[in-house]
């Protein structure tokens, strides 16, 4: 297999953080996924190099020894661990890891393409013209990859012992016998290259107040889904392996504009009319919420557009307890279409009142 520089492969410098190396993964990841290029093995092969990149990338203890030695850091990984652990060739006590009684004994390289301490240089020798493996590329394709680029000391038959005769020769037994533990690996990499399903859920600002549920239908099954309390537009539930094939299936809900209340972060927001005799003497209102009916009290004297905050009337809180709460905008509805004896009282009030010019 072609080697290829993980850096280049995702986008990112040397340099990148964790944060970074994975931004770059989701988005090259839904830009190639399989799902969205039908047919396309171009997109296809993308698609794995991203995930593949991803997987060393995102381990800091592989993206170290990538970063010391580069293509052969697989290699000089698995020839550390068994020459005592030391994490490279040489090992504990500089012991030759492909010398006389190791298990990769006559899989040193012809040619060199990494240099361990005390000079020695190393590359697993493969059936191809590849310097180099890629474990990533193993454990997705099975068997089949071997052929393409495995090393022979992995293979089956009178070239070599399986992955598993070489971890038992070394005193380590698979976790169900013979093939386990490969068998757990490809399984664990497939699962971690199939990305989720997603189904979008829309709702009421009452549903997502009260919560709900939704009947997800996917390759003829029906799924019900509970949609909890306090979601918001964008909110994402994952059901792990509930999907086809075992993927996950992601819900991300929508919230539907409501015509009274609307909605930041937990805290709701409405109006509420008021006739001129409330704002100007003030008296008690009721004000509708998603919860129920509440008094609202007015002082005397309120102006048009003031808020008043309700505590806790708002959406529950998705995450921890509590609510959010309501502010109430007031608008003042003034009395129209007055008779003439309505203008002359009006006029008698206003000089009365004797207001200023709000203007200046």
């Amino acid at each position: 297999m072609e080697f290829q520089d993980y850096y280049q492969t995702l986008g990112v410098p040397r340099s990148a953080s964790q944060a970074e190396i994975k931004k770059a993964f989701r988005k090259l990841a839904r830009e190639s996924h399989p799902d969205k290029h039908p047919g396309d093995k171009a997109a296809e092969g993308r698609f794995k190099a991203v995930n593949e990149a991803n997987a060393v990338l995102s381990d800091p203890a592989k993206r170290e020894k990538y970063d010391r030695f580069g293509r052969d850091w697989e290699a000089y990984a698995r020839a550390g661990a068994a020459a005592g652990g030391a994490g490279a060739p040489g090992g504990a006590g500089g012991r030759d890891p492909f010398g006389p009684g190791s298990p990769f004994a006559g899989y040193a390289a012809r040619g060199a393409s990494g240099t361990g301490p005390g000079g020695i240089r190393y590359e697993f020798r493969t059936s191809g013209d590849s310097g180099a493996f890629s474990d990533f590329f193993r454990m997705m394709f099975g068997d089949e990859g071997a052929a393409a680029g495995e090393p022979e000391a992995f293979r089956g038959g009178a070239g070599g012992g399986s992955l598993d005769d070489i971890l038992a020769g070394m005193g380590i037994a698979g976790a169900g016998g013979r093939g386990s533990s490969r068998g757990a690996a490809q399984d664990r990499v497939g699962q971690a290259r199939l990305a989720p399903v997603e189904a979008t859920a829309e709702m009421t600002l009452e549903e997502a107040f009260h919560g709900s549920s939704r009947i997800v239908e996917l390759e003829g099954k029906r799924l019900e889904v509970t949609i909890p309390r306090g979601v918001d537009s964008g909110s994402r539930i994952r059901l792990s392996g509930k999907g086809p094939n075992g993927r996950d299936l992601v819900v991300v809900t929508r919230i539907r504009a409501h015509p009274t209340f609307t909605r930041t972060g937990a805290d709701l927001e409405r109006e509420v009319a008021v006739t001129l005799e409330e704002a100007l003497l003030g008296g008690e209102i009721q004000i509708g919420t998603l919860k129920g009916r509440v008094m609202l009290k007015l002082p005397e004297g309120t102006q048009n557009g003031r808020k008043f905050r309700l505590k806790g009337q708002g959406m529950p809180h998705l995450k921890g307890d509590g609510d959010g709460d309501l502010y109430v905008r007031v608008r003042v509805v003034l009395p129209k279409d007055l008779s003439d004896e309505a203008k002359t009282a009006a006029k008698a009030f206003l000089d009365l009142a004797a207001q200023p010019n709000p203007r200046t």
